[in-house]
């Protein structure tokens, strides 16, 4: 079968990531969350103290930096890992989610990200989401996805997010930190936030999670007919 690149970009709590994987899971393509390696090297940069001023320490922070997926059998989830640790679950708290857009709008770090993820998505046949996929790491995906939703609607979906994990936040702050997120990843000098020329918008306020599976799916479907319609005739 020819395999194709899907780019998924598109704003905070839009169901980007976990459409993301159900599309993957159903062509059985390798799914790469863009996002959790930005929050990965927020997290290392706190824990380390990095001065988000100091290019230089940047640079040398980022040669320590190791990210890569593992399955976890037990539950069927792709967690991150961060130098050998799971740090999945960490990356996923407020803490960093109010710190994580500042960090990846640094040059250093979007450049050493896109390099990784580049490589990761050479061989085709995989599901990247993030904020410039479709702009900047894969211009030439064959299927772009731009996603958006009302900001009150992410901001209840992420306050239940939270609380399956056991934190309890209030929608109000959690709404601050999705518009402080939306300002600057829509405004940041190097590779903003925007909808690619050639994506599809899909607003997901009201859609369901297996609604957004669904259409993911079949616009890959269609791609992927096309690009072996393609081969074909030039056979």
């Amino acid at each position: 079968m020819s395999k194709i690149i899907i780019a998924v970009d598109g704003y905070s709590s839009c169901g980007k990531s976990t459409t993301a994987k159900g599309v993957a899971a159903h062509l059985g393509y390798a799914y790469i969350d863009t996002g959790a390696m930005y929050r990965a090297v927020t997290l290392y940069f706190h824990t380390h103290h990095i001065a988000l001023t100091n290019p230089k320490e940047i640079t040398k922070a980022l040669e320590s930096i190791k990210i890569d997926f593992r399955r976890n059998p037990e539950n069927g989830r792709n967690e991150t890992y961060l130098n050998g640790l799971n740090v999945e679950d960490e990356i996923r708290k407020l803490y960093i989610a109010n710190w994580v857009s500042e960090v990846s709008a640094i040059s250093e770090v979007r450049r050493a990200m896109v390099a990784q993820q580049q490589r990761m998505g050479k061989a085709k046949g995989v599901v990247m989401d993030g904020r410039d996929i479709g702009t900047v790491v894969f211009p030439e995906a064959e299927l772009k996805v731009f996603m958006t939703a009302d900001p009150h609607i992410r901001a209840q979906r992420r306050q239940i997010e939270l609380l399956e994990k056991g934190e309890m936040l209030d929608l109000e702050d959690i709404l601050k930190n999705i518009h402080k997120r939306d300002q600057i990843d829509t405004t940041r000098a190097d590779s903003p936030l925007r909808q690619a020329a050639d994506a599809t918008l899909v607003d997901t306020s009201f859609m369901t999670l297996d609604e957004q599976i669904e259409l993911l799916t079949n616009l890959a479907d269609e791609k992927i007919s096309s690009s072996i319609r393609q081969r074909n005739a030039h056979e």
